[in-house]
């Protein structure tokens, strides 16, 4: 495979990135909810902890049918949250801190309380109102099937009819009506709005459900007709070779146009949320003048075995690198249970140690990292919630079948022995998602002043990270070891991974950097990992 040039060294190729899950980072008014100010009370700890960048979740004016991403308008911030001003001196504050900014851009869809969404439902069906998003007319008599076949991601048919009787289509909740990206005016409004933001200093953009911009002319069936489908069942075929509305060609014009206009403001960055299977799928994201980085879904949903791990590795720095463009990883984020949780295998010792061990592989290899919010602290998915308090579209669209997202999305410890941890200030209203009593042990207060916390761990690899000439550039190599071990050097570094039940001896004179947990007798424990010095 012919390998690309590489681009001048940019930082979104090495940096780590902390996601910012707005509505539960920190509380500074007293709502209950994450907000602006909170973020900005807490950039001492994000540049204290070591992290490059951070990237904050939709702050957008918005109904909050989907947490934010029903986007009422792309140009404010909601008051829930705070005041464009106040997103702004953020910006400027974050980079004072030496931190850059990235936030979300959602250009599949809109709320359907957005102008367009409500100017189109006022208009005729054919007027160019309409033609924003896909309106079409039903099948059968009286037009009163759906157009297609298609299903929403969160449950149910994608299709809801209008009093006039047409239908529009939604792949996520009714209140987030696809955008037809066919249209130019759609295009040309979505680089409004990255310049918006550009003009604002921000240094990126996540991009929101990237793969599914473009749907295919005609809007064809799928075939789930010949599937044995309940009324809130979600069937998919994400990864298809042609399917009609994931993963079309013709989205990387697109990005070629968003990738032109960033040139125009340094060194801005887009990281895709492109799921399309086989990672070397995900390479088409970055082809020269494409965007920059994708999400690595592949090594996020590996399970903890050495041999998948190491496969998704692989795989990665070769695809990545015949593009010109850096790997990337990530452990965690708001649409998946929390690692510590889904590596435990029922038990919550082993869960955190791999949680622990897993840290140390994804900052250990090269190219970028995402850690999500919490994440560094070692917490566990929280399941102690009644039917009641869940809040996720996908929960609630289900009937219940399927349990959403919730539990990785619980507003963090800071402080203190009660809930809610200093998250809110004294006598705010409840979190809007309830905290565990227990968290009063996982406090990043209680975690700082502990040299072997999570938090600590956290702490001392982004700064080795950082500071070792090894972990600088993007050589990797491997290193020989049992199967059920991951070792490779890293420049003038290496990193062993035990996912065997036996310790594992590093070299004789070996100089440990970080563990996640204590070498015994110069051997790295089962479940933990080293970076160490040969």
């Amino acid at each position: 495979m012919t390998r690309a040039p590489s681009p001048p060294a940019s930082w979104w190729r090495t940096a780590v990135v902390y996601q910012v899950y707005i509505r539960s980072f920190a509380d500074a008014d007293g709502d209950g909810m994450g907000d602006v100010a909170g973020i900005g009370a807490r950039l001492p700890y994000l540049a204290d902890l070591g992290v490059d960048a951070i990237w904050i979740n939709p702050w957008y004016r918005s109904p909050q049918v989907d947490a934010g991403y029903d986007v009422a308008d792309f140009r404010d911030i909601d008051p829930l949250f705070g005041t464009l001003a106040g997103a702004e001196g953020l910006i400027r504050d974050a980079h004072l801190a030496g931190l850059r900014v990235i936030v979300d851009v959602v250009p599949n869809h809109t709320s359907s309380e957005h102008a367009w969404f409500r100017a189109a439902l006022a208009a005729a069906p054919g007027s160019p109102e309409r033609a924003r998003y896909l309106f079409r007319d039903g099948r059968g008599p009286g037009g009163d099937v759906p157009p297609n076949d298609w299903r929403s991601v969160f449950g149910g048919p994608a299709w809801t009819r209008v009093p006039d009787g047409q239908w529009y289509l939604h792949l996520f909740a009714p209140e987030q009506p696809d955008l037809d990206w066919s249209n130019p005016e759609v295009r040309e409004e979505f680089l409004s709005v990255l310049e918006f933001w550009l003009r604002r200093g921000v240094d990126g953009f996540r991009v929101d459900v990237a793969h599914g911009l473009i749907k295919a002319p005609g809007l064809p069936d799928i075939g789930y007709h010949a599937l044995p489908l309940g009324p809130h069942d979600v069937a998919l075929p994400w990864h298809s070779d042609d399917h009609p509305h994931w993963n079309r060609a013709e989205l990387h014009e697109v990005f070629r146009s968003w990738r032109a206009l960033a040139a125009r403001y340094g060194d801005a960055m887009f990281v895709a949320e492109a799921e399309v299977g086989p990672i070397e799928r995900y390479a088409d994201y970055v082809r020269p003048g494409e965007l920059h980085s994708t999400f690595n879904f592949p090594f996020l949903k590996s399970p903890w075995d050495a041999a998948a791990l190491r496969e998704v590795i692989d795989r990665t720095v070769r695809v990545y690198g015949a593009a010109g463009a850096p790997p990337n990883w990530v452990l965690g984020n708001h649409d998946l249970t929390r690692v510590a949780t889904r590596f435990a295998d029922g038990d919550p010792a082993r869960g955190l140690r791999r949680a622990r061990a897993a840290a140390l592989l994804m900052l250990g290899l090269p190219g970028g990292a995402y850690v999500y919010q919490g994440d560094e602290l070692g917490i566990e998915e929280v399941v102690h919630f009644t039917p009641g308090e869940r809040q996720d579209p996908i929960f609630l669209r289900s009937g219940g079948a399927v349990t959403g997202r919730d539990g990785c999305r619980v507003p963090l410890p800071w402080s203190g022995d009660e809930p809610p941890f200093w998250f809110s200030p004294p006598g705010a209203a409840a979190p809007w998602l309830r905290q565990p009593a227990s968290w009063r042990a996982v406090t990043a207060e209680r975690q700082l002043a502990d040299p072997g916390s999570t938090l600590s761990l956290h702490r001392t690899a982004l700064r080795v990270r950082r500071a070792h000439d090894g972990f600088r550039g993007e050589g990797f190599a491997w290193i020989d070891a049992p199967g059920e071990v991951l070792h490779f050097a890293r420049g003038s570094a290496a990193v062993a991974v035990n996912l065997s039940d036996r310790p594992f001896p590093l070299p004789r004179g070996a100089r440990v950097l970080v563990a996640s947990a204590e070498p015994a007798g110069g051997a790295v424990p089962p479940d933990a990992a080293a970076w160490y010095e040969p």
